[in-house]
């Protein structure tokens, strides 16, 4: 299993004040769902930021996403470690696979993986 790339999640109900706020480094928006808004370094896409309001299907907002080319692999691996599962692994409908678990500090991580 590899990761693909890490994107720290900022929870904020400000979106279009960051997306100015961090255009002004450089970052440009990538994707917006609503919820959601991804910025990225267009000169490195996988220089990643997201400002979310609050998760659309899972009970908690993420502290940061970490992309793996395969997400069940990661999954069963985080099961059998005994890590707080706190959203199953399953199929969104913008297209991707995921789950979320707890890290030993408390924060949240999304799991993903791109179908």
């Amino acid at each position: 299993m590899a990761v693909r790339r890490v994107v720290p999640n900022l929870r904020s109900e400000a979106a279009q004040e960051n997306r100015e706020f961090y255009g002004l480094l450089g970052l440009a928006e990538v994707m917006n769902h609503g919820w959601i808004l991804t910025l990225a370094s267009p000169s490195s896409p996988a220089a990643q930021l997201s400002v979310m309001a609050g998760d659309k299907t899972a009970p908690v907002t993420p502290d940061l996403s970490v992309e793996v080319d395969d997400v069940d692999a990661a999954y069963a691996i985080v099961r059998e470690s005994g890590a707080e599962i706190v959203h199953p692994l399953q199929d969104e409908e913008w297209g991707v696979r995921r789950f979320l678990v707890r890290d030993p500090d408390g924060r949240v991580v999304n799991v993903l993986g791109h179908r």
